[in-house]
């Protein structure tokens, strides 16, 4: 029987990190599980209250504040913490607007136990409710990846950890300088791989995503699209990449800046095309920003409740 931390951060998302909580206690799952919250929102403290008020729930229950506002301060408080639990094997962490299905956790722990990976992610599925997009974009696609071994994972939401994992890494295991920007989960894969850890995908353990309805608009996609070029190329930069690899990056850039409005015109009659075009340019434009030195803070708004 494996002994897992449950690890979620929350900021502002009472409503979300309940339906979390409850599809937590519905695990099919004979192994020791414990949850552990954190609140990023030392005023309100919703989500702390939440969990405070909560009486004869199916698993020992934790709940602090981190008073320093930013996702890498959160995750970091988490992961501290689970590692002061001298009994944790697996540490396990999801965000606050997923829930896992009743499969979840048992399937994440088959795949570690059949690939030996460090680090195992599952599949992330957004719920849209009644919404029908004609094509989805980060944010609201799937995360999807077929089982078995990979080399780089794609974030922090439904993602296990072994404790060997965390302790080839010195604190802080995810870089405050990515608090409100995101990306800190990419460059804590990017050191993970660097000190020699092996990743698996498990399409089998899957949690569901809440989709804000902000979320649906043209206009948060292009954010989304800016968000996620400048936080991967401040990683990308983090790691000092020589000459060539700067060059190649520099000439996808180029590529992108110049290309994405000619084929917005060219692909006038499609939508979808016009819209991927657009987002094309947006990640450009990201990345020319984080090589101008200005990140992006994305996490500086909230979405959901």
């Amino acid at each position: 029987m494996a002994e897992v931390v449950v690890a979620i951060p929350t900021f502002r998302r009472p409503k979300s990190l309940r339906r979390l909580l409850d599809a937590l206690a519905a695990l099919n799952t004979e192994h020791a599980v414990r949850v552990l919250v954190a609140d990023n929102d030392a005023q309100k403290h919703e989500g702390f209250d939440l969990c405070a008020a909560l009486r004869g729930y199916r698993w020992p229950l934790r709940s602090m504040i981190v008073a320093e506002r930013g996702i890498a301060q959160v995750r970091n408080a988490l992961t501290g913490a689970a590692l002061d639990d001298p009994g944790m094997q697996f540490l396990a962490m999801l965000d606050d607007d997923e829930w896992p299905a009743p499969g979840w956790l048992d399937a994440l722990l088959r795949a570690q136990a059949a690939t030996k990976a460090d680090a195992v992610q599952g599949s992330v599925l957004f719920d849209l409710g009644t919404v029908a997009l004609a094509h989805r974009f980060d944010g609201t696609a799937d995360i999807r990846h077929a089982s078995g071994p990979v080399r780089m994972l794609e974030g922090a939401g439904n993602l296990l950890l072994t404790r060997p994992a965390l302790a080839r890494l010195t604190p802080p295991w995810f870089d405050p300088d990515f608090a409100l920007t995101g990306g800190e989960d990419r460059e804590f894969f990017m050191r993970l791989a660097h000190a020699g850890a092996r990743f698996a995908w498990s399409d089998e353990a899957v949690a569901h995503g809440a989709v804000a309805p902000e979320r649906l608009s043209p206009r948060w996609s292009r954010a989304r699209a800016y968000s996620i070029g400048n936080s991967d190329m401040r990683v990308f930069l983090k790691y000092a990449p020589d000459f060539a690899a700067r060059a190649r990056e520099t000439a996808k850039i180029a590529g992108a800046l110049l290309l994405s409005p000619l084929l917005f015109v060219i692909l006038g009659f499609s939508a979808n095309r016009r819209a991927a075009a657009l987002n094309r340019l947006f990640r450009a434009l990201g990345k020319t920003a984080a090589l101008l030195g200005r990140p992006y803070h994305a996490y500086s708004a909230i979405h959901g409740e």
